[in-house]
C-alpha cells in the first residue's frame, strides 16, 4: 500500500532507487531515467501510481553535449499535474527503447522524433518516417541540419539589417543536399510513364458461372490525398476485403514546412503569429498554448493582469464554440448533407469571427496573445456584442441546431455504434477532447489541471458513454452549451484595467530553463514545451498537436467498417491538417 503522507518525488525515488534521479538543472524539471530501465519505469507508472495518460512525446538535440534526449509528460486520466520523465542517449548512436507497448499513444510521436531528429526506438512496431518522405535524407530537427538556402541559425538574420549583404536566398544553395535520386536517374531528362492499364489482366470468365463464384481478394485502395472527404491533403490508405476495412494506415505530411525548426530559427515573440496557422481554425486557443509556456519561463514578470485573463477566457471559449460548429457542418457534410445544415452551422460561426476581426483586425489569423496579456483591448462596443450573441442568440441557435438533427434519421443510422473508441482504449492511444470525453473518460485540462482563471467559473466538464461518431456529435453540442455558460459569466464579471503586465512588447529576453503550457484547446489538449537556454531564440519549441495525436486511435476505430465510414470517423475526429503536419 502506497503511503498517503509521500510526496509524488518521494515515491518515485524510493520505487526506483538508482533508476530514476531528479533532474537538477537550472529551470528543468523531472526525473532522469537510464534508457535499460525505461520500459520498467514506465510500466511501474502506469500500473503502480496511476500515471495511465502518456500526453507528450518529445525529442530534443542538445548537440554541444552529444546527447539526445526523449522528454515524457504523463498524468492521471482523474486529473492532476504532469509526471515528467526523461531518457538520455548519446548523439551519435541514439537509442531509446519504444513505449508503444506500455502506452500505444505513443506511436506516432515516437515516430515523429525519429523522422525529424533521428531517434531510434528499439522495438517499435511500424519504425518509419511519418512526416517527411521516405527517401529524404536527414533529420531536420537536428542542430546541425541544413536545409537549401540556409542563411543564419538565428533570426533576425545579418542580411536584414542596414548595411547587410542582400542577396537572393537560392544563391546560397541553389539545389541542396537533402535530395537522394536513385542511382543513373536524370531528372533533367526524365519523361512520365503513361499509366498501366490495371484491370487488363483481370479475369471475367466467373461472371458467367454468378456471383457465387467470384474469388475475392484484399485489395488496397487510397483515400486521398486530394479529396474532400480527407479535409485537406491527406492520405488514408485501407486494406479491404469487400467492402470491409482489415487494415489502416493514416498517411501525413503533405502539408509539413517543419514548423518547429521555423520557431527555433525564430525569436520567442515572433512564433505568436506562426502558432496562427497550426489549427487555423483556432487561432485564439494557440496563441494562448504557447504564451502560456513562455509564462512559465519568464515567471512574476508575465503574470497578466485580471481583465487580460478573462479576454483569453472570452477568446477561446468563442474559438471553441466557432470550431465546434464548423465540425458539426464538416461532419454532415460528410455524411451527404451538403447544403442547409452545414450553412447554418458556418453562418453563427461568421458572427464569432466578427468579433475576432473587430478585436484583433483579423478574422482567422488574429496573432492576439502576448506574454502576459493581449495585444490590445477590446474595441468600444464589442462586448456588448458579446453579450448579445452569447445570451440570446447562440443558445437559442444552437437548440434550432438539436433539434434539427440529433434525431435525424440519417445521422442516427450512420453514427450510432460506428467509429467505437472504449474509455480504456481512448486513454491508452493518447486522445483528448471531445475524442477522449466522448468515450466515457471526464477528462479536461481547464478542470484535471486548471489554467488561467478557470478556476473561477460554473460549469461541467461534457461527458458521454458510447464512444462513437454520434457521441463525438452530441459531446461537442455539450461543449458548446457548457462555453456559453462560462462565457455569460466572464462578460457579466470582467473588469477594467491593464491587458497586459508590463510595457508593449517587441522582443523579450526568456531565463533559461524548460516549461510546457497546455491547455484544453477545441480539439484537445494543445502543448507547447520549449527550452530557453537563455537567448533571443528558443532552443527546442515543439508542439504537442491534438489533431496529430488523435489520429493515432483512427485504425482501432475504423475496423470492421465499411469504407463509407472512414468518411464519417475521420470528421468526428476533427482534424486540421495545418495542426496535424507543422
Amino acid at each position: 500500500m502506497t503511503d498517503t503522507t509521500m510526496t509524488a518525488e518521494d515515491e518515485i525515488l524510493a520505487r526506483f532507487p538508482g533508476i530514476a534521479t531528479p533532474d537538477e538543472r537550472k529551470g528543468f524539471e523531472g526525473y532522469l531515467v537510464k534508457a535499460e530501465h525505461l520500459l520498467e519505469f514506465a510500466t511501474a507508472l502506469r500500473d503502480e501510481l496511476g500515471y495511465d495518460y502518456l500526453s507528450s512525446v518529445t525529442g530534443v538535440d542538445y548537440l554541444p553535449e552529444g546527447k539526445m534526449e526523449v522528454v515524457y509528460h504523463a498524468y492521471r486520466s482523474t486529473g492532476g499535474g504532469a509526471l515528467v520523465f526523461k531518457v538520455q542517449v548519446p548523439r551519435d548512436e541514439p537509442v531509446v527503447p519504444s513505449l508503444v507497448g506500455v502506452y500505444p499513444g505513443a506511436d506516432f510521436q515516437e515516430r515523429e522524433a525519429w523522422d525529424l531528429l533521428g531517434i531510434r526506438f528499439q522495438g517499435h512496431p511500424n519504425h518509419k518516417r511519418i512526416l517527411m518522405w521516405e527517401g529524404f535524407q536527414g533529420h531536420p530537427l537536428r542542430k546541425d541540419w541544413r536545409e537549401a538556402y540556409h542563411e543564419e541559425d538565428g533570426k533576425p538574420f545579418g542580411s536584414r539589417w542596414p548595411g547587410g549583404q542582400v542577396h537572393r536566398a537560392e544563391d546560397l544553395n541553389p539545389f541542396g543536399k537533402n535530395v537522394d535520386y536513385p542511382p543513373g536517374f536524370d531528372p533533367t531528362t526524365w519523361e512520365e510513364y503513361a499509366d498501366q492499364p490495371v484491370y487488363e489482366e483481370v479475369e471475367t470468365d466467373h461472371l458467367e458461372n454468378g456471383r457465387d463464384s467470384i474469388p475475392t481478394d484484399e485489395l488496397v485502395v487510397n483515400l486521398g490525398p486530394q479529396h474532400p472527404s480527407t479535409h485537406g491533403v491527406f492520405r488514408v490508405v485501407v486494406r479491404l476485403d469487400g467492402e470491409t476495412i482489415t487494415a489502416l494506415e493514416p498517411v501525413m505530411g503533405y502539408l509539413h514546412r517543419n514548423h518547429e525548426k521555423i520557431g527555433e530559427r525564430n525569436t520567442f515573440i515572433m512564433n505568436i503569429p506562426f502558432t496562427d496557422r497550426l489549427d487555423y481554425l483556432s487561432s485564439m486557443s494557440n496563441n494562448w498554448g504557447y504564451v502560456m509556456a513562455v509564462e512559465k519561463l519568464m515567471g512574476k514578470k508575465a503574470v497578466p493582469p485580471e481583465r487580460a485573463e478573462y479576454i483569453r477566457v472570452i477568446m477561446a471559449e468563442l474559438t471553441r464554440i466557432s470550431n465546434h460548429l464548423w465540425a458539426i457542418g464538416f461532419l454532415l457534410n460528410d455524411l451527404g448533407a451538403f447544403f442547409t445544415p452545414s450553412l447554418y452551422a458556418i453562418e453563427e460561426r461568421e458572427l464569432i469571427l466578427d468579433i475576432f476581426e473587430a478585436v484583433a483586425g483579423s478574422r482567422m489569423m488574429c496573432n492576439y496573445y502576448r506574454f502576459g496579456g493581449v495585444a490590445r483591448d477590446l474595441v468600444p462596443g464589442s462586448l456588448d456584442a458579446i453579450k448579445a450573441l452569447v445570451n440570446e442568440r447562440l443558445p437559442r441557435k444552437v437548440d434550432e441546431l438539436d433539434v434539427y438533427l440529433t434525431n435525424n434519421e440519417i445521422v442516427r443510422s450512420r453514427c450510432e455504434g460506428v467509429g467505437v473508441l472504449t474509455p480504456e482504449e481512448a486513454i491508452a492511444y493518447s486522445a483528448a477532447g471531445p475524442v477522449l470525453r466522448a468515450s466515457g473518460v471526464p477528462y479536461d485540462v481547464r478542470r484535471a489541471d486548471p489554467y488561467g482563471i478557470y478556476e473561477r467559473f460554473d460549469f461541467d466538464v461534457a461527458v458521454r458513454y458510447h464512444g462513437d461518431v454520434y457521441d463525438r456529435y452530441l459531446i461537442r453540442l455539450d461543449e458548446i452549451r457548457e462555453s456559453l455558460k462560462i462565457l455569460q459569466q466572464a462578460v457579466r464579471d470582467i473588469p477594467e484595467g491593464n491587458i497586459i503586465a508590463g510595457r508593449p512588447q517587441y522582443q523579450v529576453r526568456v531565463p533559461a530553463g524548460e516549461a510546457y503550457g497546455r491547455i484544453e484547446g477545441p480539439k484537445g489538449e494543445l502543448g507547447f514545451y520549449v527550452v530557453s537556454n537563455g537567448k533571443p531564440n528558443p532552443w527546442r519549441y515543439h508542439i504537442r498537436a491534438p489533431s496529430f495525436i488523435n489520429l493515432t486511435a483512427m485504425e482501432k476505430m475504423c475496423l470492421g467498417h465499411k469504407v463509407a465510414d472512414v468518411v464519417v470517423v475521420l470528421g468526428s475526429i476533427d482534424i486540421v491538417l495545418g495542426e496535424t503536419d507543422r
